[in-house]
């Protein structure tokens, strides 16, 4: 279920929940096909990523396995996204990237979480969407968590983590990842 801020929440033993897991042991068996491929099989690679997100994506989507998800069909990408080797995308909450993105090895896109009391932590999966917009780097690395809007042109620096959202046409660095500065042509 969703609520107004477009958080979804799943409980344990619910027919969400089945239906959550049966959709990473799908996803699961999708990326293993495409975790045998190389870069010289970028139209199967295009071919079975297509198939894990439920949706054809476009011939300049370029991704360079291995790569991993715990669902796959609530990402959704624009044209000329480049993903490098390594790369783990958590999309439970939803994930929006737009065209003209470059990703980095070993980025962590993570929609999920749970919550912070002990007693419901097991029993509650949330997600939250990520919103990656138009032209953004995200350098080695990093990791974006959920709730999270990168705005247009900006840079992720190598091993940050962004928990809030970036504005657009900055470079963002650190843990927590804070504006280091605006990015002009």
């Amino acid at each position: 279920m969703r609520n107004d801020d477009h958080t979804k929440i799943i409980y344990s033993r619910t027919p969400e929940s089945a239906a959550m897991l049966a959709n990473v042991k799908r996803a699961m068996a999708v990326t293993a096909k495409l975790n045998c491929l190389t870069l010289d099989d970028a139209d199967e690679i295009r071919a079975l990523f297509g198939e894990l997100i439920g949706k054809r994506v476009d011939e300049s989507f370029i991704l360079i396995p291995p790569f991993y998800t715990a669902g796959g069909d609530e990402i959704r990408v624009g044209k000329n996204v480049f993903v490098n080797q390594n790369c783990t995308f958590y999309d439970l909450g939803g994930l929006d990237i737009a065209d003209d993105v470059m990703i980095g090895p070993n980025v962590s896109i993570i929609t999920a979480s749970h919550p912070l009391e002990p007693s419901r932590r097991r029993s509650v999966t949330i997600g939250k969407p990520i919103l990656i917009e138009k032209n953004v780097w995200i350098a080695a690395g990093a990791t974006i968590i959920g709730g999270v809007t990168v705005g247009e042109n900006s840079v992720i620096a190598a091993g940050s983590v962004v928990t809030k959202d970036v504005p657009p046409n900055t470079l963002v660095g650190g843990n927590p990842a804070r504006v280091i500065r605006s990015i002009g042509d």
